[in-house]
C-alpha cells in the first residue's frame, strides 16, 4: 500500500504517503469512516491522542474534520518521518505533536493525559489491553472517547479503570471497540 486517502472535511481526497516496505497496517478507508461515522462526522476543535500512530492516517482525518491538535506517539522512525513529511504536505506542522517513544513507556509515565479522543491501533499480535489498562488509569477527563482497533476475535472486557465499553464494530478480519472514561462511580 502506498497511499492512504483523507476521506473527508477540509482535506478531503488529499494523498498520505506511506513508504513501501514499512511495517504498518494503515487504518482502511471504509473502517476509518465508519469510525468517524460513529464519532460524529466532524470535530470543534478537540485534542487528540493517536498511539502507535504509523503514518498518522487517523491523526490525520481527526485534523481534516475540525480538530485542533493531535499528538503522534511512535517509535518507528521511518513512520515519525513520514508523519512529519504528511503534517508538511496538509500545512499542518504547526497542529501536531510528535512523541517519538514507545506506546506503553509513553503511558506509563503519564499522570495526566488530556486529550477528548484517543486512538489506538498496536500491532495485532501485542493487542490493546496494555494500553487500555494504562490509559484507564491515566487521569483522562470525564467523557473522553478511546477507539481501539484490534483483531476481529478480540473481546474487550467491560472496563479498564475509568474506560467504560460503549461500543463494538467488526469489519470482516478488523474489530473497532469505543470507550469512554467516567467516574469510578458512573454505571
Amino acid at each position: 500500500m502506498g497511499e492512504v486517502r483523507i476521506i473527508a472535511g477540509e482535506a478531503r481526497g488529499r494523498k498520505l504517503q506511506v513508504p513501501p516496505g514499512l511495517a504498518i497496517r494503515p487504518t482502511r478507508d471504509r473502517v476509518r469512516q465508519s469510525i468517524f461515522d460513529i464519532l460524529g462526522q466532524f470535530f470543534h476543535g478537540e485534542r487528540v491522542l493517536d498511539l502507535y500512530a504509523g503514518v498518522g492516517a487517523m491523526g490525520f482525518e481527526a485534523l481534516s474534520r475540525g480538530a485542533g491538535q493531535v499528538t503522534f506517539v511512535e517509535r518507528e522512525r521511518t513512520a515519525i518521518r513520514t508523519i512529519e513529511a504528511n503534517a508538511r504536505k496538509l500545512g499542518w506542522s504547526d497542529r501536531i505533536r510528535i512523541v517519538p517513544a514507545d506506546v506503553e513507556s509513553h503511558l506509563r509515565g503519564a499522570r495526566r493525559l488530556d486529550y477528548e479522543l484517543i486512538f489506538l491501533d498496536p500491532p495485532y499480535e501485542l493487542g490493546p489491553e496494555p494500553a487500555l489498562r494504562a490509559l484507564g488509569q491515566a487521569g483522562l477527563p470525564e467523557g473522553a472517547v478511546v477507539v481501539a482497533e484490534h483483531e476481529a476475535d478480540w473481546s474487550a472486557d467491560e472496563s479498564y479503570g475509568r474506560l467504560r465499553r460503549r461500543d463494538h464494530r467488526r469489519y470482516g478480519t478488523t474489530g473497532v471497540t469505543f470507550f469512554e472514561a467516567r467516574s469510578e462511580d458512573a454505571p
